[in-house]
């Protein structure tokens, strides 16, 4: 369709095929087909080439070749950041999410009540953020019915020597190569494993019972005070 809109000349395969396989990175509609008349018309130039630095009068290419130019519009692409580049403590120790497993793709490793979302690279966002919002329901319901105070997900002694593999597999957008250093890692089997399969995603978070072997509920006991103690901080408040 690509070559019948712009003509038989036009050179398709450098500039209108991308390296990467559809839906793998954002797909490229033109369905009024302005730019390709643009193109035949000659109003328009499209150039396919990396960008070696700016020139005082536009920009030049790897290859050599300068453009003018009065505008440019840098669209590079975005940098994720793990939360939104929020920083967690525990016991005023940083965590450092890239030493951590995820537990069930939303959990992480010896981090207690911390969920996060994070949707389905291969499918609607939603469907894995509807399993996590149930899932966070359940935990925190049952946290409740236990009486606890607090939940973590624990690697146990089989699991201390398990292999290391990126959070996302199989997946070449620019935006997740650029920032799989800075997320955690997953295993090779479950829990510790995230998914994109939204199968087994249910399974795993809607049918699968909440008390299992990693994860642990604790109630932490009440510290005691003394009349004496509570009479001053009563005091410090009041005043």
């Amino acid at each position: 369709l690509v070559k019948k809109a712009v003509g038989p000349d036009y050179d398709v395969d450098t500039h209108f095929t991308p390296s990467y396989d559809p839906w793998d990175q954002r797909i490229c509609l033109i369905p009024n087909g302005d730019l390709f008349r643009s193109l035949r018309s000659g109003k328009t130039q499209i150039v396919t080439e990396h960008i070696d630095c700016f020139t005082p009068g536009g920009l030049r290419l790897k290859s050599g070749l300068e453009l003018e130019a009065d505008i440019v519009v840098t669209a590079t692409g975005l940098n994720m950041q793990l939360m939104g580049g929020a920083e967690f403590y525990i016991d005023d120790q940083p965590i450092d999410f890239t030493d951590k497993f995820t537990y069930k793709g939303m959990m992480y490793a010896d981090v207690p009540n911390l969920i996060q979302t994070f949707g389905y690279i291969n499918a609607s966002w939603t469907l894995r953020a509807d399993l996590t919002s149930q899932y966070a329901c359940r935990l925190i319901n049952h946290i409740d019915n236990l009486g606890a105070d607090y939940c973590v997900a624990s690697l146990g002694d089989e699991d201390s020597n398990m292999a290391a593999r990126p959070w996302i597999e199989n997946f070449s957008a620019g935006y997740i190569q650029r920032s799989l250093n800075l997320m955690p890692k997953q295993g090779i089997e479950d829990p510790w494993r995230n998914t994109q399969n939204y199968d087994l995603d249910k399974k795993m978070l809607r049918d699968a019972p909440l008390e299992d072997d990693v994860m642990t509920f604790v109630k932490t006991p009440i510290a005691k005070h003394s009349a004496k103690q509570d009479s001053v901080r009563n005091k410090k408040a009041a005043a």
